[in-house]
């Protein structure tokens, strides 16, 4: 069985450690540990890996995160996988910092990536992994906060929560969402 998981992020230095690259951050650490590295290919970075059978494939959209689905439904087609096997890793201000929550469907809630998949592929229906950045911004300084770094406390818990991810995505691909949300949502 194939699965494409979709890091959310935008390409380039300046971006690597912004609260909006988590998506990004979880597929690196998750290939690190799994040896494997990233390439870059049309409209993303991909990497594979195999766990338990399955085939994983890991990309980040070099689209820059507004055109997050063009890289996605290409991938989707290129690889004959179905919608119900995508999962995307976004970042989302309404969860505390830490917060992981697995979700099979659902609205965009403002985020410029999710709105362009949802565009792309033409409806909600497919799964993310939301992970929590919390709020902590002033009234209108939201995109500033979700591409400003993470604070060196941050950093520091930052490998324990992309571990957890790693398991959930793991837990996706072989126990399915519902499973994996009745064990890992809080």
């Amino acid at each position: 069985m194939k699965y494409l998981i979709a890091g959310l992020g935008n390409p380039g230095s300046e971006y690597e450690l912004t609260r909006h690259n988590i998506g990004f951050l979880i597929l690196d650490r998750l290939a690190d540990i799994h040896k494997t590295d990233f390439s870059t290919t049309r409209l993303a970075d991909k990497a594979e890996l195999k766990f338990k059978g399955r085939q994983l494939h890991l990309i980040k959209p070099n689209t820059y995160m507004n055109l997050s689905g063009k890289a996605i439904s290409f991938w989707l087609q290129e690889l004959k996988i179905p919608k119900e096997n995508l999962l995307v890793i976004v970042d989302d201000l309404a969860l505390p910092f830490g917060s992981l929550r697995l979700r099979t469907k659902g609205s965009s809630a403002g985020h410029n990536g999710l709105k362009n998949i949802e565009q792309v592929l033409g409806n909600q229906e497919y799964s993310r992994l939301r992970c929590g950045i919390g709020n902590d911004f002033a009234k209108g300084q939201q995109a500033d906060f979700v591409l400003s770094n993470f604070t060196q406390a941050e950093l520091t818990e930052l490998p324990a929560i992309m571990d957890k991810a790693g398991e959930m995505i793991f837990s996706f691909c072989t126990a399915g969402a519902e499973r994996t949300m009745a064990q890992y949502n809080q």
